[in-house]
C-alpha cells in the first residue's frame, strides 16, 4: 500500500509563503508540527526536490506530498540467507544479491536486507530504529559489496566516513557503446527528475554534486566492460552519469530505454531476460570503525552476470579487445 499523495501549484499569492505554512492552510486538518516533521522526512518536494521547512515558494512552482502512513512495527527478523564476507564485533561486509531491498520502506515490510540482518545478529541497534545497521544502500537490482554497522559507535564513523567521501566504491558496468574517450571523470549534479519522481536527471531543479569515475576494461564494439569508481553516494548515480554520457548500462530499464535492440542478435533474448542492470559493488575500501585499519573487501560476479558476459565476449566484434579477468 502506497501512501496517500497530495499536490498543488503555489500561485501569485502564495508568492515568499513558507512551505510548512502553505501546507498547513491547505491541509488544515493536520497540525503545523506534524507537517514540518514530513517535510524534514523528505515526504515533501518543491518541483520535485527535496527542500526545507522554511523554503519559500515561488508563483508556479509544485508542490507534492506523499502523507507517510502510520507509523509501522519495527522490523523483525526473517530466516534470508546472507553471503558473509567478513565480521566482528563492530560490523558485516556481505555480498548483496540482485533482487534483495535494502530495508522497509512504502509497500516493503519484509523480504528485506535489515529483516535478514535481524535474523543472524539476533538483535540491531545502530542507527535510525526502522533501518537499523544501514549506513549505505544498494540498489535493489544492484548486486556485490555492502556494510552494515552493529552499534552505534561503528555506525556513527561509517557514516561519517561515507560523508566525508573517505570510502571507496569500486563497481563494475557493462554498457552500451563504446565510451569515448576510455576513461573520464563525470561530474554532473542530479536531482529528482522535475518530470518523473521516481527517476533522477541532471535536469532537476534541485540537484547534488555527483561524480564519477569510469576506465574502459574491455571494449566488444557494440558494448563496453567498465570499471567506475564514485565520490559521492546519489540515488542511480552510476545509471544516470552513464545513461546521460550516452551509454547506459545495460539491462538497466528505466534508464536504458530499448537499446537491447541495438545488440547482436545473438544476444538480444539474453539481455532481454537478464532482469537487471549490469552493475555489481565489486570492491569496498574503508577504515576500521574502532581501529582505523585499512580494510578492503571484494565480491564476484555473480553468475548470472558472469554467463551473460561469456556471450557478449564471445559475440566480440573483430579488432576489439581488452583483459578478460571479470
Amino acid at each position: 500500500m502506497s501512501p496517500p499523495a497530495a499536490s498543488w501549484t503555489a500561485d501569485a499569492d502564495s508568492a515568499g509563503a513558507r512551505l510548512d505554512r502553505f501546507l498547513a492552510d491547505r491541509m488544515p486538518d493536520r497540525s503545523r508540527s506534524q507537517i514540518q516533521g514530513w517535510i524534514r522526512r523528505g515526504c515533501a518536494t518543491v518541483d520535485g526536490a527535496t527542500v526545507k521547512t522554511g523554503h519559500r515558494l515561488r508563483a508556479g512552482e509544485r508542490v507534492e506530498l506523499e502523507i507517510p502512513l502510520p507509523a509501522q512495527a519495527e522490523p523483525f527478523p526473517e530466516a534470508i540467507p546472507l553471503d558473509i564476507l567478513f565480521e566482528d564485533a563492530d560490523l558485516v561486509v556481505l555480498n548483496k544479491p540482485a533482487g534483495l531491498v535494502c530495508h522497509s520502506g512504502a509497500g516493503v515490510r519484509s523480504g528485506t536486507l535489515v529483516n535478514a540482518l535481524l535474523h543472524h545478529l539476533g538483535t540491531l541497534q545502530a542507527g535510525d530504529p526502522e533501518r537499523p545497521g544501514i549506513v549505505h544502500r544498494l540498489d535493489k537490482l544492484t548486486s556485490g559489496v555492502m556494510l552494515a554497522a552493529k552499534n552505534p559507535r561503528a555506525h556513527r564513523r561509517l557514516s561519517d566516513q561515507f560523508k566525508n567521501r573517505e570510502i571507496r566504491k569500486c563497481y563494475v558496468a557493462l554498457v552500451h557503446g563504446s565510451p569515448r574517450p576510455g576513461s573520464a571523470t563525470i561530474e554532473s549534479a542530479i536531482g529528482r527528475d522535475p518530470r518523473n519522481r521516481k527517476r533522477m536527471s541532471s535536469r532537476a531543479r534541485h540537484k547534488r554534486p555527483a561524480v564519477t569515475h569510469y576506465e574502459v576494461r574491455e571494449d566488444f564494439g557494440f558494448a563496453a566492460l567498465l570499471d567506475v569508481r564514485i565520490e559521492t553516494g546519489r540515488t542511480h548515480q552510476i545509471r544516470v552519469h552513464l545513461a546521460e554520457s550516452g551509454h547506459p548500462v545495460v539491462g538497466d530499464a528505466v534508464y536504458g530505454g530499448n537499446r537491447a535492440a541495438n545488440l547482436p542478435p545473438a544476444i538480444v533474448p539474453a539481455a532481454s531476460g537478464l532482469g537487471r542492470p549490469f552493475l555489481h559493488s565489486g570492491r569496498l575500501e574503508f577504515a576500521h570503525p574502532r581501529s582505523g585499519a585499512p580494510l578492503s573487501f571484494e565480491a564476484p560476479l555473480p553468475g548470472e552476470l558472469k554467463r551473460f558476459l561469456s556471450l557478449v565476449r564471445a559475440a566480440r566484434r573483430p579488432g576489439r579487445s581488452g583483459s578478460e579477468s571479470a
